[in-house]
């Protein structure tokens, strides 16, 4: 053999062993996150991130939305350091921040530019001033619509549709025939799924969760009206197993032209406008999130963020992936491989500032405007003891929103009547507070 081969071989060989010390050596960090879209090209695209950081390795747990929150929560409260990071929202993060499960996030990057943050989602995501999570996307809620449709019909949807005009236009653009459906609403039972939709709902019909003295008010005129409204509306004019569609159900629904209208989250937007996405890209129209008796708490409020808990093993490497995670350069990457509409909405002041953002996504200053509009301090028409759109901002709300959800779900399939869900409702909802203690 030739000394330079040798030499060559002796070297490769050295490189291959100092390689797999340096992955034996990796910090691995476990991502709990959801099968939502966005997530899913964060997965993609995370191999950029590695490279950069060939010291830290990922690893994904991707769930449904219901089974991630009862898996986050069950590894925040036993402290079991299962996840590295974990994707919670504005209901998790201050409450779970401040009972001490959360890392503080302190000294971010100089080039993270945290001032560049939209106000309303580091609000959302802190407490005692103290803020605890990165925000991966922002949303609000919003009305959808075919604009072919609705130009076939003679219809024009205004910029502030009510409930009454949509159930009407409902009735003229269902055709089933065809496999057209005049609305696609959220049934699918959870406190993050129907009872998020369904709460604004209430809402904008003059209703609440709990009076000023915590007594559950589901049995309540506008908890009756709103509820029978939302469901006969499904009934009549959604998708058939309508109990059983969530965010993404709706969204393929939607994607494939199947939904005349769908009010859902605003992040859909930058999907339903994504020609590879979408087969209506170019027929999707837009309106603000319908009204009732008042404007308030028609429109939520809600982050996608990424937390370290506590209890992580690697927390340096878990805050460098989730600075990159929420940076103005991972904006970048995704607008590269899926176009400016697609990247995600909400966070930063500069992605709404950029030329390419507005030309590629017209619904983008009115997405901006209905975050920073949404006000979770004053949700209701009557006042109410808790902070919260679409949610009751308590520990126990994930428990009782999620079995009421289950009864509103069962009145949708037909398995019961809307007074008998709302008492069924009502009674857990007065049970769980009155075991907290906040009725006196």
């Amino acid at each position: 053999m030739k000394p330079v081969l040798k030499s060559a071989l002796k070297t490769v060989g050295a490189g291959a062993v100092a390689c797999v010390a340096l992955n034996a050596s990796a910090a691995t960090v476990t991502i709990a996150t959801l099968n939502n879209p966005d997530m899913i090209e964060l997965k993609k695209l995370s191999p950029a991130f590695e490279q950069a950081n060939p010291d830290i390795k990922l690893n994904w747990v991707i769930l449904e939305e219901n089974v991630l929150r009862q898996r986050a929560t069950t590894d925040i409260t036993t402290g079991s350091g299962q996840f590295d990071v974990m994707t919670i929202g504005e209901y998790e993060t201050p409450q779970w921040g401040k009972r001490g499960w959360l890392t503080p996030l302190t000294n971010l990057p100089a080039d993270y530019d945290l001032n560049d943050v939209v106000k309303t989602a580091r609000d959302g995501l802190s407490s005692g001033g103290q803020l605890y999570a990165l925000p991966f996307y922002v949303e609000s809620s919003m009305t959808y619509y075919r604009k072919d449709l609705f130009a076939a019909k003679g219809l024009k949807m205004p910029d502030q549709p009510t409930y009454d005009q949509i159930a009407q236009f409902a009735d003229k653009l269902t055709d089933k025939a065809n496999g057209i459906y005049g609305i696609c609403l959220r049934g699918k039972a959870g406190w993050g799924e129907n009872m998020a939709y369904g709460t604004t709902v209430v809402n904008t019909f003059g209703g609440r969760w709990f009076d000023e003295k915590w007594n559950a008010q589901l049995t309540s005129p506008e908890w009756k009206k709103a509820m029978t409204f939302y469901v006969d509306l499904l009934k009549k004019d959604g998708p058939p197993g309508a109990s059983s569609n969530g965010f993404n159900e709706n969204l393929t629904l939607m994607s494939s032209g199947k939904c005349a209208m769908w009010i859902d989250a605003t992040v859909a937007a930058g999907m339903l406008y994504n020609k590879q996405q979408s087969q209506i890209a170019d027929k999707v129209g837009f309106a603000a999130a319908p009204i009732a008796v008042t404007p308030k708490g028609s429109h939520w409020l809600w982050a996608w963020a990424l937390a370290i808990p506590k209890s992580s093993k690697q927390p340096d490497a878990a805050k460098k992936f989730i600075a990159w995670a929420t940076s103005k350069q991972y904006i970048e990457l995704v607008a590269k491989d899926e176009g400016w509409a697609s990247v995600p909405p909400g966070t930063r002041q500069s992605t709404y500032a950029r030329p390419e953002y507005k030309q590629a996504a017209p619904f983008g200053d009115f997405v901006l405007k209905a975050i920073e509009t949404a006000d979770p301090e004053h949700p209701t028409l009557k006042p109410v003891p808790y902070t919260g759109i679409q949610f009751v901002g308590i520990p126990e709300f994930q428990s009782f929103g999620t079995v009421v959800g289950q009864s509103i779900s069962g009145a949708i399939a037909g398995q019961m009547t809307i007074d008998q869900a709302l008492a069924a409702g009502n009674a857990t909802a007065d049970r769980a507070v009155k075991q907290a203690g906040y009725q006196k």
